[in-house]
């Protein structure tokens, strides 16, 4: 047995083992437009597994991770869906905020949030979208003025998932006066438990509150708690996303694989199937899923090699147009059925909720739109969008 099956059979025969007795019922609990269930219990859980050692396993070990293989990681995530496992509460602190700070922290920003991250005692959001910067994030408007020791932060962030569950958060502000576009913008690390800090969840289709507008007047964090030199933000935050296209992407598509499936057994038992037009959906819905796990295998030599490069916006446009394809095939399958709430005052089935959720996936973690741009000018070299 090579070392990569036997790592596959230890991580699966935890999971069996573990998601039993208290846990047994967190099964399945938590995801997209489901961010609400049982948090309590899956932070409780969480923290089990990184008693267990089974979080951050990519990390190296001298950063408290297991040092596993790329293949290795793969595999926990894999095995991880497949097990039904409950959605993960420190995704953005595993896979996104420690990763970029291993890549460009400080030995000392190292030794006080990474041990917080594997642990899961600190949870973190990321502060980069705003009003009038969402898919353009080089036009941000928060602003950070060094006081002594301390960086003063002033601004407003929105669609900063989990915010309200989260301890700290990674803004992206600008610390040049007068600086326009990427230049002059920098990374700090600033905790939301403040005196200047107001946070806002935003009410969705789905009738839960993922996301958050975050307020900061006149919030403060330490003058070392900047990442990277001042001014070089815009590389250090186009790392933490080309971080969160990783390896993770690869259970996310277990999940995918899993709602088709159910989907075409909906439509066998309700008829659906034989609708030529349907049928067709499905074929192109499971070619679609095939493509979906080619680009994000293409995509694991750029992470081996550090970091994604813009090749990996292929495979974000792809899964994110294909989610939300997925959410409107649902919808047609369940047909009439599909349109009454399954309760009072707002229930929604799972497939309401994956139709209404999937709106935002061609949205967060960079817009269609400027994926599009970003494959045009960096992948194909065509020449750059016009700006005023």
């Amino acid at each position: 047995m090579s070392s990569v099956e036997e790592f596959r059979a230890e991580i699966r025969g935890w999971l069996r083992a573990q998601l039993t007795g208290e846990f047994a019922g967190l099964r399945g609990r938590g995801g997209p437009g489901r961010e609400h269930e049982a948090f309590p219990e899956r932070l409780a859980w969480e923290r089990h597994m990184a008693v267990e050692g089974w979080t951050c396993v990519g990390w190296p070990k001298e950063y408290g991770g297991r040092g596993a293989t790329l293949e290795e990681q793969v595999v926990f995530h894999e095995e991880y869906a497949l097990a039904d496992a409950p959605a993960r509460v420190n995704h953005i602190g595993e896979q996104l905020l420690g990763p970029t700070l291993i890549a460009f922290g400080t030995p000392e920003q190292r030794e006080r949030f990474l041990p917080q991250v594997v642990a899961v005692e600190e949870l973190w959001c990321q502060g980069y979208s705003e009003p009038d910067a969402g898919s353009d994030l080089a036009g941000v408007r928060t602003r950070a003025e060094l006081d002594g020791e301390e960086w003063v932060v002033t601004g407003q962030k929105i669609w900063t998932s989990l915010a309200h569950e989260s301890d700290w958060c990674c803004v992206v502000a600008r610390t040049e006066p007068g600086s326009t576009r990427h230049r002059g913008l920098s990374y700090l690390l600033v905790p939301l438990d403040q005196p200047g800090v107001e946070i806002r969840p935003i009410s969705q289709l789905t009738g839960t509150s993922e996301f958050n507008e975050v307020f900061f007047d006149g919030a403060r964090t330490a003058a070392s708690h900047i990442v990277g030199a001042p001014g070089e933000g815009w590389r250090v935050a186009m790392a933490t996303l080309g971080f969160e296209r990783g390896v993770s992407t690869l259970g996310q598509q277990v999940g995918f694989r899993r709602e088709l499936e159910a989907i075409i057994e909906l439509a066998k038992r309700n008829g659906a199937a034989r609708d030529p037009l349907i049928r067709d959906r499905v074929a192109r819905a499971w070619t679609g899923l095939e493509i979906i796990r080619c680009n994000a295998l293409r995509m694991l030599e750029g992470i081996a090699a550090g970091a994604p490069g813009p090749e990996a916006s292929i495979g974000k446009i792809f899964w994110a147009t294909w989610h939300r394809e997925l959410g409107e095939l649902a919808m047609d399958v369940c047909g009439a059925e599909g349109m009454p709430a399954a309760g009072a005052p707002y229930d929604l089935t799972d497939w309401q909720r994956l139709f209404l959720f999937s709106r935002s996936d061609t949205l967060y973690a960079g817009s269609n739109e400027i994926q599009r741009n970003i494959i045009a000018e960096r992948v194909l070299g065509l020449p750059k969008e016009a700006r005023p």
